[in-house]
């Protein structure tokens, strides 16, 4: 999936993923519209629509944006081309950018709000029964995290490094493990995408109540700002890296064929 402002179209038949591609401002305006462009970046305008109960020619006219797109909007290089070689080993450092930026958020925010979901939970549970739910939320969210951003750091991100350089003596292999490796990454995804619909759906669009004190307010902006991080994320892997990653793959087993 490799979009510019240019060449993607604001149409129905465009997909959620291509158009955040293109200008990453999108992102924003989709979240509040409860669409999810990450996971389901491969779906289009008018399913997005359909399914969020919108008009597909109004949501299209508010991601007409005026102006440049966001710089950050596409930051991975296209795999392949002229200079396909030099090109494909940014991938790694996109990858790497990834851990620099999303995980070490993650890693440090985690526990941060853990804290704050049992603080909230302790005092306001009696008043606000949901609390209960969101708690065991959050614990799903962090349970599948965990492991989730070790594999990304330990194991596949290593092998997109590998891939680029041709470290290995293995490469059909290699190619397979990575395959296997992407599409287990976007069932996780799917699954994290998933909860984050369930925590937003349980805290009423992350809404403070009436009677909430610091610690509640602190913990659903917490909340809401990981879930836009991860949205984020997820968007820059499922939508970008991969898929870059595969196009890298597919080019390679066609050399190899050659």
């Amino acid at each position: 999936m490799t979009a510019s402002r240019e060449s993607t179209a604001l149409t129905p038949t465009a997909t959620l993923g291509d158009l955040v591609v293109a200008d990453g401002r999108r992102a924003a305006i989709l979240d509040r519209a409860g669409i999810d462009y990450c996971c389901n970046g491969h779906r289009t305008m008018a399913e997005a629509a359909r399914d969020a109960e919108l008009d597909v020619e109004d949501l299209l006219r508010s991601l007409d944006l005026p102006g440049d797109p966001a710089s950050s909007a596409d930051p991975a290089p296209a795999a392949g081309g002229p200079s396909g070689d030099s090109a494909a080993r940014k991938l790694s450092s996109f990858a790497h950018d990834i851990v620099d930026t999303h995980h070490a958020y993650l890693w440090e925010e985690m526990p941060r709000l853990q804290a704050l979901v049992d603080k909230v939970h302790g005092v306001h549970g009696d008043r606000h029964p949901e609390l209960a739910e969101v708690r065991a939320t959050y614990a799903a969210i962090v349970a599948d995290l965990d492991p989730h951003l070790a594999t990304e750091e330990r194991r596949v991100f290593p092998m997109i490094r590998r891939l680029e350089t041709g470290s290995t003596g293995r490469a059909a292999e290699l190619a397979d493990e990575l395959r296997a490796g992407l599409a287990a990454l976007r069932v996780e995804h799917d699954h994290v995408g998933g909860l984050l619909r369930q925590m937003r759906s349980l805290t009423a669009g992350y809404a403070v109540p009436a009677d909430s004190c610091g610690s509640y307010r602190a913990m659903l902006a917490g909340l809401e700002v990981m879930e836009k991080d991860i949205h984020e994320h997820i968007h820059k892997e499922n939508n970008i890296l991969f898929v870059r990653v595969e196009a890298l793959l597919a080019a390679s087993a066609t050399d190899a064929h050659e």
